[in-house]
């Protein structure tokens, strides 16, 4: 669970300090920031499994091998910088298994990685530069500041149920020797010498090279960057049949969700013995459906054994049954995040843009109630019935802000900001509601701007009816909806400062 994100010289994003809480809904307008904030999210997940370059190719051309990684670095005008820096603090599971199939057991679970990379010209190489390993650090965070560091509402046995142990030294570290840095793993998991790295020739992070016998810690560590994922929800993904020997799962595009939910129904305490196949799985999901579409009665997968292939359907109240393929793409995706919910393993870091797509304003509140169910419960302790989980979603959507939670809000927006060469230039800032935790936990920051609000409030600011400047007779006898005197009287307004929507 990442609890606080540092970022600096990534992109557009210089000196960003945000606080995460179980679920945080980042809203504003395009090309500020929300997106850079996520692909950051997504870097250091990379870079736990990856060398990086690979790591940096991927998220600058999405897969496209172009070698553009300037892009990454901060630039005013021309002018890039040097370096970019990350800060991760976390919350991580007491448990993982490696690679091989080895147990890790973390030391303790709430852990602070940083990170610091560089940019390196490079004549011989094919590409414009390389990436370069300057800083790496993973250190612990002592416990009895848990309730500091932790700044969102919480119980005490939630708290209880995910910190654990002790730690009095750095599992790595990364030392200056002149003008050469060197990286130190302290193995933790067995008696020995710590290793040291010459960090200018390493071409991944320490941690993405951990395994649980030497360094249990950091291989949790590694494991809970590994399952931060970017969900992304596609419908052609979410149509696909499943073969009998797909492993259950969901990814993070949608693929296998019939599997999984098969899975799920045929484990041995939610199978109903006295309807036969039915399961109270499927009964779980379909009632959740129904909060989306009013007509859905049933929800399952066909077994095809000839075909040897799982199929997902949807059953309405007149008997109709729809396969996954005939199925709109707002129910799909819906669909799948209710799979998700009841999926005990899923855990980790989900990352979704705009989840509003697709979906009618009027379902808008169904999908982010389920969101919210899907994150872990900061009320009961952490178990197979209540996950470690977390979501952060961005939109630009005014009835999404309306619907989640005011201390859950962010809002993103470029501000002007002069470095200490005086140089001017904008940068993304997340800003917060006044009277929520984050502004406690924060007050040397001022909240958001009230101002910035009225674009939610009321999204269309556009001049009267016939008033607009430069405007030909012809275009001003056009009317809009919001124009007519019916709609005014239901409460749609486009004068600044009332609601969009007044219930």
């Amino acid at each position: 669970m990442l609890t606080r994100l540092k970022v600096s010289g990534f992109k557009n994003l210089v000196d960003v300090d945000v606080r995460f809480g179980p679920f945080t809904c980042i809203a504003g307008p395009n090309a500020v920031g929300k997106s850079n904030l996520f692909d950051a999210i997504r870097f250091l997940s990379l870079l736990a499994n990856d060398t990086l370059m690979n790591a940096a190719l991927a998220v600058r051309s999405e897969g496209k091998r172009t070698g553009d990684i300037r892009g990454l670095f901060h630039r005013v005008g021309n002018t890039y910088r040097d370096t970019m820096t990350f800060e991760a603090e976390m919350i991580i599971p007491k448990e993982a298994i490696d690679d091989l199939g080895q147990k890790a057991t973390a030391k303790i679970t709430l852990v602070r990685y940083c990170l610091t990379i560089g940019y390196r010209t490079d004549g011989n190489l094919p590409t414009l530069g390389s990436l370069v390993l300057c800083k790496e650090e993973l250190q612990h965070i002592n416990l009895g500041v848990g309730p500091s560091v932790l700044r969102f509402p919480h119980s005490k046995e939630w708290r209880r149920s995910v910190l654990w142990g002790r730690r009095t030294s750095p599992f790595i570290a990364t030392k200056e020797d002149g003008d050469r840095s060197f990286v130190r793993l302290s193995q933790d998991g067995v008696q020995g010498m710590p290793k040291t790295f010459l960090a200018a020739n390493l071409p991944r992070t320490v941690l993405s090279t951990v395994n649980a016998t030497e360094s249990p810690t950091a291989l949790v560590v590694r494991r809970e960057m590994q399952a931060w994922q970017s969900l992304q929800l596609e419908p052609s993904a979410l149509r696909e049949p499943d073969s009998f020997t797909t492993s259950p799962g969901m990814l993070a595009d949608g693929s296998h969700v019939p599997a999984t939910l098969y899975y799920l129904a045929r484990l041995p305490d939610q199978t109903d013995q006295r309807n036969g196949d039915q399961s109270p799985v499927y009964e779980r999901v379909a009632r959740r459906l129904s909060e989306f579409i009013d007509d859905v009665t049933a929800v399952g997968v066909d077994r095809d054994p000839k075909r040897e292939l799982l199929t997902l359907h949807v059953t309405e109240r007149d008997g109709t049954v729809y396969p996954a393929r005939s199925l709109s793409d707002g129910t799909l995706r819906f669909l799948a995040l209710a799979v998700l919910d009841i999926e005990p393993s899923a855990g980790g870091l989900m990352c979704m843009e705009e989840p509003e797509n697709g979906i009618h304003p009027s379902r808008i509140p169904a999908i982010i109630d389920l969101l919210q169910d899907i994150v872990c419960d900061v009320e009961m302790p952490v178990g197979t019935d209540n996950p470690l989980r977390q979501v952060i979603i961005n939109t630009h959507s005014p009835v999404v802000v309306n619907q989640v939670p005011d201390d859950s809000l962010l809002v993103a927006e470029l501000r002007e900001v002069v470095d200490d060469a005086n140089v001017r230039f904008k940068a993304a800032r997340f800003s917060w509601l006044p009277d929520t935790w984050r502004e406690r936990a924060n007050p040397e920051t001022k909240p958001v701007a009230r101002g910035q609000l009225l674009a939610y409030l009321n999204p269309v600011l556009r001049p009267e009816f016939g008033q607009a400047n430069g405007e030909s007779q012809e275009k001003r006898q056009v009317r809009r909806v919001v124009d007519r005197d019916d709609m005014r009287q239901l409460g749609f307004f486009s004068t600044p400062g009332t609601n969009l929507i007044t219930e």
